[in-house]
């Protein structure tokens, strides 16, 4: 689960979260949430509590939408090699949650987003009668 502190390695990734992770990938700026939303609901019933997943569960439609997600970063693959009991070699390929990576986009988008509004702010300590000063010179 998400807390203040952020997501830990072995917390729950919720629906939110990765959905915020989404929307501030480097090259999803601007998608919209309900379309991150639906994309991160749609790629969380794939890995249920789980961080990894085995690739052949995935349709080709599936496949593009987590090739994106690596491309931004919030997935990743690996392989396995195993010899069958005639010899050939057998290869399995999974899908990995970047949950650090995850973690970094969001914690940066919040940074960001405390950085704005401290800039939004900065008027509101400057005191009321100070333009009134500078109109006097």
């Amino acid at each position: 689960m998400a807390s203040k502190k952020g997501l830990g390695l072995s917390d729950t990734l919720t629906v939110n979260y990765l959905t915020r992770a989404i929307i501030n990938s480097y090259d999803r700026q601007g998608m919209p949430k309900e379309e991150a939303t639906h994309i991160a609901r749609h790629v969380l019933n794939f890995f249920g509590y789980s961080d990894r997943i085995i690739d052949n569960v995935l349709e080709p439609e599936d496949r593009d939408t987590f090739y994106m997600l690596e491309d931004a970063g919030l997935l990743t693959t690996e392989r396995e090699e195993t010899t069958l009991y005639d010899g050939r070699e057998w290869r399995i390929h999974y899908w990995l949650l970047r949950k650090d990576k995850i973690r970094q986009i969001v914690k940066q988008s919040e940074e960001a987003e405390a950085s704005r509004s401290d800039v939004a702010n900065i008027y509101e300590e400057i005191p009321a009668d100070f333009w009134d000063m500078r109109k006097e010179r």
